[in-house]
């Protein structure tokens, strides 16, 4: 009876050291399939190309179709919510107005400033392209930001673009497939921007922080920013047209600054795809 049970004891172990050696092995093979597709993504064969851009397209049309349920649910919660919280919505949005109202010196002087702008970018007239697309996706993590749209270079998207909500700037085309096009937002750790801040007239540049809010860097050391200043594309580097509005200044509760978009990226649903171009005059 002893011998039994330890011949029952051994095939246990053996049967579990086989599992780890398979887990062992399915891992090494992810491993190998992963740097794979890393090194075909270096690769600027033609053919490979086009396979690359197709299945990107299937990936995200799919990602897209399974992600329907998802926001059906959270788009149907937000109705719900914002039905419950409409009267105190209200309330804020007329105690806004009033605040607006009572304000009317403050927008005399940005007018002030805008006409100051304006002559500093006197001289410079743009032409734009432009082309309505519809979000299908965001991609998320926690540092990058970005949203795939459904017009690629099927519709004459190209890299570099510019993308509006509205007419607020929240970023630029980074990748485009066929039918299908990725947008690096604003708030990515990797997007970086030169832009104006005014009052004032200081350069600076807007850097992602892989979060809601950007952070300025390179800016004039004795320069304060001042809460509620607006911060537009300045067109240094010919990235962007300039005078485009981005957000307002925000003090954080350590004196630092930071900026505020004027878009919540996460809500937005169809954007403006541009192609700026500068006219000799």
């Amino acid at each position: 009876m002893q011998a039994s049970r330890d011949d029952f004891v051994i095939a246990v172990r053996s049967a579990f050291l086989k599992k780890d050696n398979k887990q062992r092995f399915s891992l090494i093979g992810l491993l190998f399939v992963s740097m794979f597709f890393l090194f075909l993504e270096t690769i600027e064969f033609l053919p490979i190309k086009v396979i690359r851009s197709i299945t990107k397209d299937v990936i995200y049309r799919s990602s897209f179709v399974v992600s329907l349920p998802e926001k059906y649910l959270v788009s149907s919660y937000d109705s719900i919510k914002n039905h419950f919280n409409l009267y105190s919505n209200y309330t804020s949005l007329k105690n806004e107005l009033i605040d607006y109202k009572s304000q009317d010196y403050e927008i005399e002087y940005l007018k002030a400033e805008n006409k100051r702008l304006n002559q500093v970018i006197e001289g410079l007239n743009f032409s734009s392209a432009e082309d309505i697309a519809k979000v299908l996706l965001d991609k998320e993590s926690p540092f990058l930001k970005s949203i795939i749209i459904n017009k690629g270079s099927k519709q004459n998207i190209k890299k570099g673009m510019t993308v509006l909500d509205s007419e607020f700037l929240i970023g630029k085309v980074a990748e485009v497939n066929y039918l299908s096009s990725r947008v690096l937002l604003l708030s990515d750790l990797n997007s970086k921007i030169p832009i104006t801040i005014e009052p004032g007239g200081a350069q600076a540049i807007l850097s992602g922080t892989g979060i809601k809010n950007g952070k300025i860097e390179y800016s004039k050391k004795d320069f304060v920013f001042k809460e509620g200043s607006v911060a537009y594309t300045s067109g240094a580097g010919g990235l962007f047209k300039p005078g485009i509005p981005i957000g307002r200044i925000k003090k954080k509760e350590n004196d630092e600054t930071e900026i505020e978009f004027f878009i919540d990226f996460t809500q937005s649903r169809f954007v403006k795809v541009l192609e700026y171009i500068k006219e000799n005059n």
